[in-house]
């Protein structure tokens, strides 16, 4: 098995990537009934990627689907919901750094 394909399957590059990001945040709205096509359009992705995307998070048990009729109904799986929250984190982390960076940049123009 080749190292790309591994690293797929076992999902360490599967949620880092802005779009599929957002899916898995969108999913996180447990108020709101979401399918595929819901998310892709909310997600500004194309349904096929994102039924790709639901499809092998399925695999790896981030999400679970319930058929109603011919639709389904994505929501996170426990482990699902607990990436969802890191990411939060992550991008929480991210904003205060950039703040960060905001502030230092303004003091440095502003110093004699």
């Amino acid at each position: 098995m080749d190292d790309k394909k591994e690293a797929f399957e076992n999902g360490e590059t599967l949620i880092f990537k802005g779009k599929q990001a957002k899916i898995i945040l969108l999913l996180k709205n447990i108020n709101q009934n979401w399918y595929i096509s819901k998310l892709a359009k909310e997600s500004d992705t194309t349904y096929v990627h994102t039924c790709n995307f639901i499809l092998n998070c399925e695999m790896i048990g981030i999400v679970e689907s319930e058929k109603n009729g011919k639709m389904k109904k994505i929501k996170l799986t426990e482990r699902g919901q607990a990436i969802a929250n890191k990411i939060e984190e992550i991008y929480s982390l991210m904003s205060l750094n950039s703040n960060t960076a905001n502030a230092k940049q303004e003091y440095n123009n502003t110093a004699p």
